[in-house]
């Protein structure tokens, strides 16, 4: 018997396993964090399959997501990021990648770890959504919102509402599979 999914992701078998395994599930971990932060700036203006597709290019390009290497690239990293065509060749988004690398230690120093700064905007744990149709979901809330607004505050780039919102789905601060989704109750 084949189980209810999601909507949006019905059709790619990419989506399907993306949406199965990992959308909507909590993530703590800083390093994972960082990769949906850096994964969602990128997405800005474009389809998420988009992003899901070059993945693992962005894995490779971007030394696996290690923030710290990330802080540290200089001019010939960004110029061959810039050549890259596995990746998203977009040059504001490119150097916000570093941008962000740094600042998101910054709020490590600060917070003990990016984990326990996000988290805090939904007070720690999941809001649960009760949504039977993914469309009915909203672009932004006003915990997006809050987030966006600090991290801009803070010099982040490429965190708008929208993506901060985006990044809170994919990380499951926000469970927003539809409520006849068989993860709805398992995330």
């Amino acid at each position: 018997m084949e189980k209810h999914k999601c909507g949006w992701c019905v059709g790619d078998p990419l989506y399907e396993a993306y949406h199965d395994e990992e959308w909507g599930v909590p993530v703590k971990d800083d390093k994972t964090l960082f990769e949906f932060l850096i994964l969602e700036t990128f997405q800005a203006g474009l389809s998420w399959i988009t992003i899901l597709r070059k993945r693992e290019n962005f894995r490779k390009a971007f030394d696996n997501f290690d923030y710290k290497k990330i802080a540290n690239y200089k001019q010939d990293k960004i110029d061959s990021l810039l050549l890259d065509a596995g990746i998203i060749r977009n040059k504001l988004k490119v150097n916000s990648a570093v941008t962000n690398a740094k600042l998101f230690m910054e709020i490590q120093e600060e917070f003990g770890s990016f984990s326990n700064y996000i988290w805090r905007f939904v007070d720690g744990k999941p809001i649960k959504s009760k949504y039977k149709n993914y469309k009915d979901a909203p672009p932004t809330t006003k915990e997006s919102d809050a987030l966006s607004k600090d991290l801009k505050k803070r010099g982040f780039k490429f965190v708008g509402s929208t993506v901060m919102y985006a990044h809170m789905q994919a990380t499951g601060m926000v469970n927003d599979h539809e409520i006849g989704c068989f993860r709805y109750h398992e995330v």
